[in-house]
């Protein structure tokens, strides 16, 4: 790692620092974020002899004596143009579990294996449960994954292939969530709260800048692992000087979960890997619209059902979650707000709910 001063994380709320520990909040209950310093140019910090995460790993709060097996792809952007206005979908489905999450996952894993944790717990809609119980598998560490019992079949199975101990919970994806929080008998590395997590999903930033030029960006938004990770990654390419500006963040969320925009009456089904009503970094992610200029647009499960018909149709077999963005890209693009070039990550694969 090539940083300057001492790694640490910060309290969003209060300030106070800690050293470069695995944690998920402050003794104030505040969430945290690792404090990043870089000493050279990002030109001379990318490792070039690696085409997949490796490149990267200069730019990572982690030792390479304690990398995962599992070696994460750089992901592919395909460009479709509407009109004046071009569409770049990025392939995040293609990760090895199957979604974004294998990023946050990889950093995190990392950080267990240095503190030699050999046994975690977390809640999930399914992707962060199967990220995890996969390098859970690979990496000798066991798995407790606290699922909603509505969870698709598909997922489950998946689970129960990577020999994940698997607790369903009846109820809400909040009241999983708080489940899995009184669970004792393992490490918690919740998603939700967890910064290393970030520090993996703001890759995806880093690999999108190197594939061209972004100026909006449309992030399916729940607890805002990947929205937030998003930044980060902008923000660090904005201070190392390497782009003017951020792209126009746009949080994407489904109807009847909103945290983000005014709460909709309907209640999207489809969308379950953001329903997530009261996501723990909400205040974060409102500065972040605030600071990039964003905004928040949620749809409903119409949409969301056509879009994903769409993306179906344009080869990208993905599951509902993933249509969000899609279906909130064709009404902004009907309302003449969007321009330029427009980043639509696709984040989970339809391959497992089937």
């Amino acid at each position: 790692m090539i940083y300057v001063g001492e790694l640490m994380l910060k309290c969003q709320r209060c300030g106070r620092t800690y050293q470069n520990t695995f944690r998920l909040k402050c003794d104030c209950g505040g969430v945290l974020d690792v404090v990043t310093y870089f000493e050279k140019p990002f030109e001379e910090l990318l490792n070039r002899k690696f085409l997949d995460v490796r490149r990267y790993l200069n730019l990572l709060p982690i030792s390479r004596d304690f990398l995962p097996s599992l070696t994460l792809p750089i992901t592919p952007i395909i460009e479709k143009e509407f009109g004046n206005v071009k569409a770049l979908f990025k392939l995040e489905y293609l990760m090895p579990s199957g979604s974004f999450k294998d990023r946050g996952t990889y950093v995190t894993i990392a950080k267990l294996k240095e503190e030699g944790v050999k046994e975690i717990s977390l809640d999930s809609s399914g992707n962060a449960a199967i990220s995890f119980a996969l390098f859970g598998k690979s990496e000798n560490i066991k798995v407790h994954v606290f699922i909603p019992k509505h969870t698709s079949e598909g997922k489950k199975r998946i689970l129960r292939l990577l020999k994940a101990e698997i607790h369903e919970v009846e109820g809400s994806r909040m009241e999983v969530h708080e489940k899995a929080q009184e669970f004792e008998k393992a490490i918690y590395v919740s998603h939700w709260f967890n910064p290393y997590f970030i520090e993996g999903t703001k890759i995806t930033a880093y690999e999108t800048f190197e594939q061209g030029k972004v100026d909006y960006t449309l992030i399916p938004t729940g607890s805002g692992t990947l929205f937030l990770g998003v930044y980060k990654g902008f923000k660090e390419l904005l201070e190392l000087g390497l782009i003017e500006r951020f792209p126009k963040l746009i949080a994407v969320q489904a109807k009847g979960f909103e945290s983000l925009c005014e709460r909709s009456e309907e209640k999207s089904k489809l969308a379950e890997g953001i329903a997530i009503p009261k996501p723990p970094r909400k205040e974060q992610m409102m500065k972040v619209l605030k600071e990039t200029k964003g905004f928040c647009i949620s749809v409903g499960d119409e949409e969301i059902k056509k879009a994903l018909e769409e993306l179906v149709s344009m080869g990208f077999i993905v599951e509902p979650t993933s249509a969000t963005v899609y279906a909130a890209f064709k009404r902004l693009l009907e309302n003449g707000k969007l321009k330029g070039r427009v980043l639509l990550p696709l984040t989970g694969s339809g391959l497992k709910v089937l």
